[in-house]
């Protein structure tokens, strides 16, 4: 296949035990994989697509650290492109809302730092995707479209719908502001959703992938709901499905609960396991992280354990095993970002609280990720806490 014989499949791992070291080994890390020369070149624009779910402190671990996308933009600087630091978080896609996010999680100090630019061109393109599976065309941001190249800097954390994010996951901040909610609707299954998430992936074919993993996040993530976890480590490949697979099995997620693995497994893509991943820097065996805390869907999968079930039946079964988002009033503050952010419109506002209604809900938890408030609590469905 195409992305086969264009991409170099090795995953690199170094340690990383404090941010402060995050530029020395950074510039280790990609020499190890052929080369600062390989991934920019002089007078390029390159987009630095980190991960800035929200505007939270960089010690909450919601984002791409500052100090590895500093790094990541010095690199670039010494070899004569410009480096543009851009995401697109969850709410209104507004210049007000960035300039948060950018101070918040110190992206602001970080372009300070390397000399990079932070993104305020809000505008979005259409572009088209010929080797889509189910998306064929998408509204990106502007600066995806008309970069010279992308460098992928993901975060290593876990979800509440897609198990972890990590490389793939982190290519849905290329769809502008609240679009993701129109995307959730229309892509409720966890299949499907992967598979738009390849899709994205395989049209931004980023030249380098890069996971922070000095701080990850761990339990009920990616957002304030999860529990900032040290790990010390920096990943990289030019290939996010094989590094994806490698921080899966370095966390510990069972492959049948990676949607986004095995939906590269459908497409014939290789290597999707991480045991067929050339590793440069440690073995699996070495680097494993002990007792990390996975989101609480994660379960000995129900079609292992009572054998195969039909669609039908396992359509029945998941309300059962789904964990429906319930507010606490306590905790609640009356923000709305939960109503917005829901493309169910299953929550609504009164007397200045949050109410979900369970019938409506999609089971995407987008309102438990934006929360800043850690108001939306998920309850496990009954055959959920049966098998638990």
């Amino acid at each position: 296949m195409k992305r086969e014989a264009l991409m170099d499949h090795r995953v690199t791992i170094i340690s990383c035990q404090d941010y402060t070291q995050a530029a020395e080994q950074l510039a280790l890390l990609i020499q190890r994989l052929g080369g600062i020369e390989r991934y920019a070149r002089p007078g390029e624009t390159l987009l630095l697509k980190a991960n800035l779910l929200a505007a939270a402190a960089p010690d909450q671990a919601l984002s791409t650290h500052p100090a590895v996308v500093a790094a990541a933009a010095k690199l670039c600087a010494a070899q004569g492109a410009k480096a543009v630091i851009a995401d697109s978080p969850g709410g209104p896609y507004l210049e007000a809302g960035m300039r948060r996010v950018y101070e918040k999680t110190g992206m602001a100090q970080a372009a300070a730092e390397s000399g990079a630019e932070l993104n305020y061109d809000l505008s979005a393109r259409q572009v088209s995707l010929p080797e889509g599976k189910v998306l064929r065309s998408a509204q990106v941001i502007t600066p995806a479209a008309s970069c010279d190249g992308m460098w992928n800097l993901c975060k290593m954390k876990t979800h509440t719908f897609m198990t972890m994010t990590g490389a793939v996951k982190n290519h849905f901040g290329l769809i502008p502001g609240v679009t993701k909610v129109g995307f959730h609707a229309s892509h409720q299954d966890k299949a499907r959703f992967a598979d738009m998430l390849l899709d994205l992936a395989l049209w931004a074919s980023p030249r380098l992938n890069i996971m922070d993993a000095v701080l990850a996040m761990e339990g009920d993530g990616p957002g304030a709901s999860g529990t900032p976890r040290q790990v010390g480590l920096l990943l990289a490949s030019e290939d996010p499905v094989a590094l994806d697979a490698v921080a899966g099995a370095l966390i510990g997620v069972p492959p049948q609960e990676n949607p986004v693995l095995l939906a590269a497994q459908r497409r014939g893509w290789t290597p999707c396991r991480a045991e067929d991943v050339e590793l440069v820097g440690g073995t699996l065996e070495e680097l494993r992280i002990p007792d990390f805390r996975l989101p609480g869907h994660v379960r000995t999968n129900i079609m292992e354990r009572f054998g195969p079930f039909t669609q039908v039946v396992e359509r029945a079964s998941r309300s059962l095993m789904a964990q429906t988002p319930k507010i606490r009033p306590e905790a609640c503050i009356g923000c709305g970002i939960c109503k917005n952010a829901c493309p169910a419109q299953a929550i609504a506002m009164r007397d200045k609280k949050a109410h979900v209604a369970p019938a409506r809900c999609i089971h995407c938890y987008c309102c438990h990720e934006l929360c800043p408030e850690q108001a939306v609590a998920l309850k496990r469905g009954f055959l959920s806490r049966l098998l638990r």
